[in-house]
């Protein structure tokens, strides 16, 4: 297991249309809520395993769930 998480700056650049420059600030504030929106997609997705009575995480458990996840992060 990773002790840091991983930075995320190279894919954040690599989308972004045009030169437009990021903050730290707000650099860090898009790692925290991308680390945010995995953690929860990750329990839904244990949550749904558990239901089906799996004792791993596969895709269609990821799938299952990500509709719902997405929803609640947009607000």
């Amino acid at each position: 297991m990773l002790n840091k998480a991983p930075r995320i700056k190279p894919t954040v650049k690599s989308k972004m249309k045009g030169h437009v420059n990021v903050r730290q600030a707000s650099e860090a504030m898009m790692e925290l809520l991308t680390l945010l929106f995995l953690k929860n997609l990750a329990q839904e997705a244990r949550t749904k395993a558990f239901e089906d009575k799996s004792a791993t995480i596969r895709a269609h458990h990821v799938k299952a769930v990500a509709k719902k996840v997405l929803k609640n992060a947009r607000g």
